[in-house]
């Protein structure tokens, strides 16, 4: 932390470019660190000041949005300001006709959602966690079942506006004004936790809200079981939106579209996946949330890893109550106690590195964060550290928030 009066200036000054600066208090801590400022621009050029401030101060800036995820990633070194983005809360721009939308960082999902379905159409992102926001989902790279057809925000933002470091705006993709050469600023800044710059808008890919819908589940017994179902549903043509098996032991299938074709394509999953299939307009309990835990693994493997990673943790953590969530595209959650967290997830990553896969630990008790390596093995680590170099080089933005020290 940075000396007193130091602080005191910073915040003096702060206050000239901002509405809304004040002291940070204890509870506002980012996984137990205090920050000394809270400041929340309620504009653009309001954030970019901020930000322009903070680098002539010398201090250290984690973002924030709706809290949702902020107790992710590691603990920063220093959070001398927190940047609360939720003034920035505008639908800017809703271009129904193309299919795209452009919303202000701090704009909560479910209001965007609430903006966008009034044209018929959706930002098809599922909401998890109540209260995320745009700049929150994109930082932490969050998404739900639906990323088995749609994908994950590096797949839906198309243009995304961010204060650099020094407080410099920059743009890219759609409705660009400013470019950053060489960089595709949405795909980059997807899974950064803050440590590249401040994102303060984006723009999105939209696709129309379909006019029906069918969810079909299916009891599975055991890896391969389960290992089936979800192989013979990526290989069918019946075009789920999203597949999701759920522990402790369901396959369920979303499919959107139009009334005739929803039913039909209904009937030949519940074919293809056999007699104890059935249909529901309602989503199976545990749909689009993460799984009950103290500890939260985030997994990730090619979809063939299901069977490997469902048969380590029933080695090694039999009647632990493990819960499972695995999409289609290979990309789950692990819900553990925490006293079985350490050795759960040294089997689940052995399991998982066969697959060429791996596990982050997304939430946990600090004892569990202090026992375990949170981010596991990078294999990108120098260039994701050259390129942090290029964007933060005084390495002041969330230090130490992402994995190798970042």
């Amino acid at each position: 932390m940075r000396p007193r009066d130091a602080l005191g200036d910073a915040l003096d000054a702060l206050a000239k470019v901002c509405g809304d600066v004040r002291p940070g208090e204890p509870e506002e801590g980012v996984l137990g660190v205090e920050p000394a400022v809270v400041a929340a621009p309620a504009t653009v050029g309001e954030a970019a000041e901020v930000m322009r401030v903070a680098a002539g101060h010398g201090l250290a800036v984690v973002p924030r949005g709706g809290e949702t995820r902020l107790d992710w990633g590691t603990p920063p070194r220093r959070c001398d300001l927190i940047v609360d983005t939720r003034r920035l809360d505008r639908l800017v721009e809703h271009a129904a006709g193309d299919l795209v939308a452009t919303a202000q960082a701090g704009t909560p999902l479910e209001r965007l959602g609430e903006e966008l379905a009034g044209k018929g159409q959706r930002l098809a992102l599922d909401v998890p966690i109540p209260g995320s926001t745009v700049g929150g989902t994109i930082a932490a790279g969050a998404a739900g079942p639906l990323r088995t057809l749609y994908g994950t925000p590096r797949n839906l933002v198309i243009g995304l506006t961010i204060v650099r470091a020094d407080g410099q705006v920059a743009k890219s993709g759609g409705k660009v004004v400013k470019n950053v050469a060489g960089y595709d600023l949405g795909r980059l800044f997807c899974g950064s936790y803050g440590t590249l710059g401040l994102i303060v808008e984006a723009t999105f890919r939209l696709h129309p809200i379909p006019t029906a819908h069918a969810y079909v589940t299916c009891p599975v017994d055991g890896p391969d079981d389960a290992h089936e179902a979800v192989q013979a549903l990526l290989h069918s043509p019946v075009v789920p939106s999203a597949i999701e098996y759920l522990s402790p032991g369901t396959v369920a299938v979303l499919l959107e579209g139009v009334p005739d074709g929803v039913g039909a394509r209904a009937a030949q999953t519940v074919e293809l996946l056999g007699g104890a299939a059935r249909i529901s307009e309602h989503a199976p309990e545990g749909w689009g949330r993460y799984p009950d835990g103290t500890v939260l693994l985030d997994v990730v493997a090619p979809p063939p890893a299901l069977r490997d990673l469902l048969t380590a943790l029933r080695e090694a953590a039999p009647g632990t109550g493990a819960a499972v969530t695995w999409s289609g595209d290979g990309h789950g959650y692990v819900g553990l106690p925490p006293d079985d967290a350490p050795s759960v997830l040294a089997g689940v990553r052995a399991a998982l590195a066969r697959h060429k896969g791996g596990a982050v630990v997304g939430y946990a008790p600090q004892d569990v964060r202090g026992a375990v390596d949170v981010w596991g093995p990078v294999p990108a680590l120098s260039l994701m550290r050259r390129v942090k170099d290029q964007f933060d080089p005084d390495h002041r933005l969330s230090p130490g928030r992402f994995t190798g020290g970042i």
